[in-house]
């Protein structure tokens, strides 16, 4: 049995090995990553699958600015290898999607695989004019309206606007490593 729950911060450990599982070392490289780098999570969206007394899945989404509507990003989600095809993805994005509608977000964007998260709603034509500050595959910028019509019109960079992780290293990817 699955359990869906906030992330906890015993879980860091934990998590970050499983992100180096699943993405490896260029994971700290991305566009994406760049926007989260010194920010916490938004507020009760932060999950994690625990299987067994294992954390076995991740998913934290981010507040951000898309061309000047409020949004959220998403990602990194991760399900330990070992356990791709029990769906244990598509019940946490599901669960990270709902929640994030009922604490009144109203717009989710992502970087991935169009055909996986085409499930979910998500689709290259709601990303607009909206860009990523650095480099990034185009086809693989989608977004999904939480509430329809919010990114109707959406042009500019997307910018961080999380709070700030008072615990963040100045020393980029690295120095939070060395912490966790």
């Amino acid at each position: 049995m699955i359990q869906i729950r906030d992330e906890r911060a015993a879980d860091v450990a934990a998590r970050e090995h499983l992100l180096d599982a699943c993405f490896g070392e260029a994971r700290f490289t991305k566009t994406c990553e760049r926007l989260r780098e010194g920010r916490l999570p938004s507020d009760g969206l932060a999950l994690v699958v625990e299987m067994q007394d294992r954390l076995v899945a991740t998913v934290r989404l981010w507040d951000v600015d898309a061309g000047g509507t409020p949004a959220l990003m998403l990602g990194p989600i991760a399900v330990d290898p070992a356990l791709h095809g029990l769906g244990i993805g598509n019940r946490l994005m599901r669960a990270a999607l709902a929640r994030a509608a009922a604490f009144g977000h109203r717009a989710v964007i992502l970087v991935g695989d169009a055909p996986y998260y085409a499930r979910f709603g998500f689709t290259r034509e709601r990303v607009g004019g909206l860009r990523l500050p650095g480099p990034y595959a185009p086809e693989r910028f989608l977004a999904l309206d939480l509430v329809p019509g919010t990114l109707d019109g959406a042009d500019g960079m997307v910018r961080a606007t999380g709070r700030l992780d008072p615990s963040a290293s100045l020393a980029g990817a690295e120095g939070y490593r060395a912490a966790a």
